[in-house]
């Protein structure tokens, strides 16, 4: 029995880059490990257990710990990220900014339920809630809007209180007139009273683990119409490659930089660079003079790693690791991408704690840089117009000559046709003519001779060239004969005229049956012959 040959596939190895918060991870594995294994080395790698991972990227939508790889069809190299939903995101205390928080001044807009009456209220950051300062408390500056209720009796249970409001005890370190109107709550320095929680804020600007970026993107400027008011900027609807294709690969005079908004909703800015600075006639204008504006929310954690995928794939990895270090409370940011033959430059990383003046300045700035570059592109553009105009009228000219030359080889060789028929026709013709001067030529009766005892008609007849020749005829024969002679000759009678001298008369108009007696073309007579008309 022949021994059989055994070939061992070799196993094919995948790389991973996964992608948690600040951190990425390598991990290289045998496309037999399954899911599982990939997360038990995240485990290790990250400190976090296994249980509270979701694992997420894959291009297939069934895909739990038991997957092997190798039934995913995936590529050598692969992109995912980690989101822990169960996890407190990490710590994003900013000392320097805190203490500039604690400086500034907050306007509380308090609604009171009962009287449905409104209050503004003065506090500067220093103020406290509960033994938190307003700074830290994470209420929107400048402006944060609360809800106030009494209270219906004492002996409410700490969890009823809970589960209707947030009790918070405010302590002011302002003066008395701040509180003038805290008596009609029936409140004192040491009352409790109900507030919104600052975390009852409206619907979020973009869906969680969103899809389709343009169902987003809708959403997103839906929201934010709600929220600031319908004069902001128009936000461009699709994707970020989309977005890429309306601002930088159209036509050179019609580019545009591109802005992309980054929103973030836990950040301290968020209100006021939306509402103060995003909202500003003048910015709206000019964005929408100069710029493709395209948004997107970093709250959720989804969201975020998906842009930072997105900005790695078209910014390269020094930008997503800026973007990826900037802190809450750094956001929202602004960022300048002008497109170039063959990157994306990012040209500026505009931070939320900016004004009008310095926002709309560094714009500007932007699009100086732009508008020389574009004046460069124009020139270029119109200069390889103007050599493909060239080329495009060289091509047509040397179109038109071949068309010609085709014409003039077509009209010769329609001429040389039309020469060839005509000769053949003459030729035929000659034939024809040769052939019937022939049968004449044989058909007509001998000659009399001299000696001859009947009446004989001399004949001498001269042709147009001044050539003659002569014949004797029979006086009794007809003049047909002389015709059929004539034409045995090369002059048939239909194309020439048999003219007499004296008296000078066209015989070929006499009857032919007639003899030459008759006629008077006896005993000797002279013709000449004459083209007819």
């Amino acid at each position: 029995v022949p021994s059989r040959q055994i070939v061992e596939r070799q196993p094919r190895m995948l790389d991973f880059r996964v992608e948690y918060r600040d951190r990425n991870v390598d991990v290289v594995l045998e496309d037999s490990c399954t899911v599982g294994e990939i997360k038990h080395i995240l485990e290790n790698e990250l400190q976090i257990p296994v249980s509270k991972m979701l694992l997420k990227g894959w291009k297939t939508g069934d895909v739990d710990d038991s997957t092997v790889l190798k039934t995913l069809h995936l590529p050598k190299n692969n992109s995912l990220y980690v989101l822990t939903p169960d996890l407190p995101p990490p710590s994003s205390s900013n000392s320097g900014a805190l203490q500039e928080s604690l400086n500034q001044n907050f306007m509380l807009i308090i609604t009171h339920r009962e009287v449905q009456r409104e209050y503004n209220l003065n506090f500067s950051g220093s103020s406290t809630i509960q033994e938190m300062t307003l700074a830290a408390s994470g209420l929107t500056y400048p402006c944060h809007r609360l809800t106030v209720g009494r209270r219906s009796s004492p002996a409410q249970t700490r969890e009823q209180s809970e589960e209707q409001c947030t009790d918070v005890h405010m302590v002011s370190d302002s003066d008395g007139d701040d509180f003038e109107d805290a008596t009609e709550f029936g409140v004192d320095d040491g009352e409790m009273f109900g507030m919104a929680s600052s975390a009852l804020r409206k619907s979020p600007m973009m869906p969680e683990n969103a899809e389709n970026e343009g169902d987003a993107l809708l959403q997103f400027t839906a929201e934010f119409s709600s929220r600031y008011g319908d004069c902001h900027p128009v936000y461009f609807i699709g994707s970020l490659e989309a977005a890429f294709q309306e601002a930088f690969y159209g036509k050179a005079r019609d580019r545009k930089l591109l802005a992309i908004y980054l929103h973030h909703d836990e950040s301290v800015l968020t209100n006021v660079f939306c509402s103060q600075m995003l909202c500003a006639e003048s910015i709206v204008s000019y964005l929408s003079q100069n710029f493709i504006t395209w948004a997107w929310d970093m709250t959720k954690e989804a969201n975020r790693a998906r842009f930072l995928t997105m900005c790695t794939r078209h910014f390269g990895s020094v930008v997503a690791q800026t973007i990826r270090t900037q802190k809450t409370d750094q956001f929202p940011l602004f960022l300048i991408i002008m497109g170039k033959r063959s990157s994306n430059e990012v040209l500026n990383v505009i931070q939320g704690n900016t004004t009008v003046d310095e926002l709309m300045m560094r714009l500007m700035a932007a699009m100086e840089i732009f508008s020389a570059q574009q004046q460069e592109d124009i020139k270029d553009e119109d200069e390889r117009e103007a050599r493909e105009n060239v080329k495009r009228e060289q091509d047509e000219a040397y179109r038109i000559s071949l068309e010609a030359d085709r014409a003039k080889r077509e009209a010769q060789e329609r001429e040389q046709a039309e020469q060839f028929r005509l000769e053949q026709i003459r030729k035929e013709q000659e034939e024809e003519r040769e052939a019937i001067r022939l049968s004449l030529e044989q058909a007509l009766p001998p000659e009399p001779k001299k000696e001859s005892t009947e009446s004989v008609s001399k004949l001498r007849i001269r042709t147009p060239s001044g050539e003659f020749f002569e014949r004797r005829f029979l006086a009794s024969s007809k003049l047909q004969v002389v015709f059929d002679f004539v034409a045995s000759k090369g002059y048939p009678w239909g194309e020439f005229k048999l003219l007499g001298t004296f008296p000078r008369r066209d015989v070929t108009q006499l009857d032919p049956n007639k003899s030459l007696l008759e006629v008077k073309l006896y005993p000797q007579e002279t013709l000449f012959l004459e083209a007819k008309e």
